[in-house]
């Protein structure tokens, strides 16, 4: 497959399965409901964050949200696409991170655009040992972006550890 089609339509998947989820939620959903899908270990909770992660920025005056929350991440969502595109060198698993971070991270912009805020309903709480905020699919792809790249350059500096000192 061309690598630039296949940019997009990883882009696109991550988007669309976010925003599906998220209209879901808001047609299904009461605000502020919570239904247990496993026990009290992971409910869907449907809330509105005008901030960021685990709503910080959410208490920002407009201006200040604005510039954070939305032209700033535009423009490094921008050029991350940019980089993908040009940089021909990414090995697959980098390329897929990258893509997962920026269709999670346009698609949470697009929720700041369309209502002024995100749709989160995610909840997992392992009763004291794991907890977390609530999230969307599009946080997940972000975080699991993140997890791919972290993973990548891990495996890309033992290949290059392999490779230097079998010279």
């Amino acid at each position: 497959m061309n690598r630039n089609l296949f940019i997009t339509l990883l882009i696109i998947f991550n988007i669309a399965i976010d925003q599906i989820s998220k209209v879901i939620v808001r047609k299904t959903l009461t605000f502020k409901e919570q239904i247990d899908v496993i026990g009290s270990y992971f409910q869907l909770i449907w809330v509105e964050n005008k901030g960021a992660f685990l709503g910080m920025g959410s208490d920002m005056n407009p201006t200040l949200r604005l510039i954070f929350l939305l032209i700033l991440p535009t423009i490094v969502l921008g050029y991350v696409v940019y980089y993908i595109v040009k940089t021909k060198e990414l090995d697959r698993l980098s390329l897929i991170a990258f893509c997962c971070i920026v269709g999670g991270g346009i698609a949470n912009v697009f929720d700041r655009i369309a209502f002024g805020q995100v749709t989160d309903f995610f909840f997992i709480d392992l009763g004291g040992i794991f907890k977390t905020g609530i999230f969307n699919v599009a946080d997940l792809s972000v975080s699991a972006g993140m997890v791919m790249l972290l993973l990548s350059g891990f495996l890309n500096r033992n290949k290059e550890k392999v490779l230097t000192e079998s010279k």
